[in-house]
C-alpha cells in the first residue's frame, strides 16, 4: 500500500479548539475506532454514559451537517442600500452629464447658425423681372 498512514483520533490535537472540546472529540472517536470502550470513555472525561451518548450524538449530527454539500459557486453578493444610493446617483449624474452636454451642443449651433442664416439673407434675391444673365449657350436648355 502507498500513501501516508492513516492520522487517528490524535489528529483532533491540530484543529482548533479549547482542549476540553479536544478531549471529548479524540475520545469520540477512540470508541468509533474500537480502540476505547465506553466505560473507559466515561472516566476519562468524568462524565455519565448518558451524557456520552448525548455528546456522541451531537458531535455526529454536527459533523454530518457540516458535510453537506452546499450550493455550487460563490454566495450571491448582497448589496446594501448604500451600495443601490450610489449606483442610482452615478446614473443620475450621467444623465445630468448628458443633458448639459446637449445643452452645449444647442448653445453652439445657435451661435453658429444664425451667422449662416444672416449670409443668406444679404445675398439679394433675384427678382423675376430681372435679365438672365446666363450666357446664351444656356438659355435654350
Amino acid at each position: 500500500m502507498r500513501g501516508r498512514y492513516p492520522s487517528g483520533p490524535e489528529f483532533v490535537q491540530k484543529l482548533d479548539g479549547s482542549e476540553q472540546a479536544k478531549e471529548r472529540l479524540q475520545v469520540l472517536l477512540e470508541t468509533l475506532a474500537g480502540s476505547c470502550r465506553v466505560g473507559e470513555a466515561c472516566e476519562r472525561l468524568g462524565i455519565s454514559e448518558q451524557r456520552f451518548d448525548q455528546i456522541r450524538i451531537e458531535a455526529l449530527q454536527a459533523a454530518v451537517q457540516g458535510l453537506e454539500p452546499g450550493v455550487a459557486g460563490r454566495p450571491a453578493r448582497v448589496v446594501s442600500p448604500a451600495e443601490l444610493k450610489i449606483e442610482e446617483l452615478k446614473e443620475q449624474i450621467a444623465a445630468l452629464e448628458a443633458e448639459r452636454n446637449a445643452a452645449l451642443l444647442r448653445a453652439e449651433l445657435a451661435v453658429t447658425l444664425p451667422a449662416a442664416g444672416e449670409a443668406e439673407a444679404k445675398k439679394a434675391p433675384r427678382s423675376p423681372s430681372a435679365p438672365d444673365r446666363r450666357p446664351e449657350s444656356r438659355k435654350g436648355s
